[in-house]
């Protein structure tokens, strides 16, 4: 068996398509969708992560604001630019890049950004929403994942998920999601004692740990969906995920690649976020 690949890029376009559609009607409306992206420091990763974000903005016709700050920014004033974009009426979205410096409390400056623009879906109050079925943001990675999954027509009612990552990022509000589907989860991390048994009892694997080969093709249920959230370098230096691709694709149904799979349905949850932001204030 070799596994079919859920393409990310492919299914990005899709959605960015329907964006720029809805973007279209509400700008007809004299409403035009912006998002805020505030990078303080020089991390790399960052800078090219924040890039991505701008240019989809540009592509589906939103409004953008990136404001780029040294690491010697304090966490003061972080806030302060926080607490002016809440108040500015052109913008129904705010995104803080992660990691922040290490003088600053990122959890703290999270929470400062009003629910209504938390379209990263990392605030206190989205998270409570998520956990009892009101109307909030869920965090762009997860909800890509779901969206992967809702392409395949995969039902996830009674199946057995195991995500492999504990982060209030990726592994409980993905676990959450899933639950609200109707499956059974298991939550673990690389560490977990005999992580073998636990996934191959199943059905949906989410990899989202940040760590080379966790998961492995003896790892893996015959027929069972793959998804892989880690984004790492192989010795080559080239992306590559949290799974052994070439050997986990020969046992799995279905299969994400690094790169090319979950990364871009990240930043294109971001525009949805935003969209629908912007529609609510709209309406």
């Amino acid at each position: 068996m070799t596994a079919q690949l859920i393409d990310g890029n492919a299914l990005s376009k899709q959605l960015r398509t329907d964006v720029a559609a809805r973007v279209t009607a509400l700008k007809a409306k004299g409403v035009t969708p912006g998002l805020a992206v505030i990078l303080v420091g020089d991390n790399p990763a960052s800078q090219v992560y924040v890039r991505n974000k701008v240019k989809a903005c540009e592509d589906t016709g939103m409004h953008s604001v990136l404001e780029t700050w040294p690491a010697t920014m304090t966490e003061a004033e972080l806030l302060a630019r926080v607490d002016a974009m809440n108040n500015d009426a052109s913008i129904h979205g705010i995104l803080v890049q992660l990691p922040l410096p290490a003088h600053m409390n990122a959890q703290r400056v999270i929470e400062a950004i009003s629910p209504e623009k938390d379209v990263d879906g990392f605030h206190i109050a989205s998270a409570g929403a998520l956990m009892t079925g009101l109307p909030g943001f869920w965090p762009c990675t997860p909800y890509g994942c779901m969206k992967m999954l809702e392409s395949i027509g995969y039902e996830l009612k009674g199946k057995h998920a195991v995500v492999i990552g504990r982060s209030n990022i990726v592994g409980k509000p993905m676990a959450m999601l899933l639950l609200q589907q109707n499956a059974t989860v298991t939550i673990c991390h690389s560490a977990t004692k005999d992580l073998k048994a636990m996934t191959l009892q199943a059905d949906v694997i989410v990899a989202a740990v940040g760590k080379r080969n966790v998961l492995t093709a003896d790892m893996v249920k015959p027929g069972a969906v793959v998804l892989d959230v880690g984004m790492n370098r192989n010795d080559e230096g080239k992306l590559c995920g949290d799974v052994d691709f070439a050997g986990v694709k020969e046992v799995a149904g279905w299969i994400t690649p690094v790169p090319g799979g979950v990364g871009p349905m990240t930043i294109t949850m971001l525009m949805v976020n935003t969209l629908e932001s912007a529609e609510r204030r709209a309406a």
